[in-house]
């Protein structure tokens, strides 16, 4: 396939990792990937199955309250309870952040060539998002439990970065919602103790999403090296409240009182839990180790990122 090379001025770029690579060739080779590798989630998945008796909608270990004193009180099926509108909480963050990730992708192509492959893998993923949004919500769904939407102050703050974010704001944020909920997905999928449906979706979801996740980090490598130095301190300092807000946002405190526990007893005993902030930090760790070593974990912004509980 031919593709079109970029500017010659932009050619040779290097950062800490080395050698950028051409943005119109990983957009042809995410292409390919995604033809060979796109799936349609209401004919790949049995939605029409039984939830199965026994089977957590969630691994236990990534549970909020894991190895708490309230979680070894709890019976089996209360946990149990608790996995299934954990799982709901995920999936209702999940497909907020799909939403706001879609808005980001047609704001960072809308000057762009439209017959680039950079700019035609942008719309493939865009349609990737729609499917998993509705995926999600179709899982909640099925699963029984409500959707927990996050706060009204995130939900306008969201509002606010969709709309004026620059491109490695944008970046920085879509690694931050996909990273560490990938983490987790690829424990989720392989278990056997987890619902088949649940399995089918995060196996969907983390196939899809490694695509995501090259585009964006290619991208932001790119927008690091050569965006103005006030962007790239505005990006640092924006990551880093993009990751406080997450870290408060991934579970929402009502799944608590809606298996019959006190919600304020929960949540200062998950806050307190060596167990889930190891769990938090090791799947965040993958994405801290890049953004450090592209220039993004610097002075403020790195220290956003450790009162967030998700860097070490």
């Amino acid at each position: 396939m031919t593709t079109v090379t970029e500017d010659v001025s932009l050619q040779g770029l290097r950062d800490a990792l080395g050698l950028l690579k051409d943005r119109e060739q990983v957009a042809v080779r995410l292409l390919e990937s995604s033809a060979k590798h796109s799936f349609d989630p209401d004919r790949e998945l049995d939605w029409d199955a039984p939830v199965e008796e026994g089977k957590w909608f969630w691994p236990p270990e990534l549970v909020s309250l894991y190895d708490t004193p309230l979680w070894r009180r709890m019976s089996e099926e209360q946990r149990m309870d608790l996995a299934r509108h954990e799982a709901a909480s995920l999936a209702s963050l999940g497909i907020w952040f799909e939403i706001i990730l879609m808005q980001l992708l047609v704001r960072h192509i809308y000057d762009k060539s439209v017959t680039s492959a950079h700019v035609r893998y942008a719309l493939t993923e865009i349609a990737d998002e729609c499917r998993h949004s509705m995926m999600f919500a179709r899982m909640i769904e099925k699963g029984g439990a409500p959707t927990y939407p996050v706060t009204r102050l995130n939900h306008n703050l969201a509002r606010v970065l969709k709309t004026v974010s620059t491109t490695p704001g944008s970046f920085a944020c879509t690694l931050l919602g996909e990273e560490i909920l990938d983490w987790m997905q690829r424990l989720t999928f392989p278990d056997e103790r987890v619902q088949t449906l649940v399995r089918g979706v995060t196996r969907i979801h983390v196939v899809e999403e490694a695509r995501h996740v090259r585009y964006a980090r290619e991208e932001l490598r790119r927008q690091m090296v050569t965006a103005p130095r006030w962007e790239r301190e505005l990006t640092r300092l924006s990551c880093g409240e993009a990751a406080r807000v997450f870290s408060i946002a991934f579970v929402n405190p009502a799944v608590y009182t809606n298996v019959g526990l006190d919600r304020r007893e929960a949540v200062a005993q998950v806050r307190a839990s060596g167990h889930r902030r190891e769990v938090m930090q090791t799947g965040a760790k993958r994405l801290t180790d890049f953004l450090d070593d592209i220039g993004v974990m610097r002075g403020a912004g790195r220290r956003l990122w450790r009162s967030s509980g998700l860097l070490a």
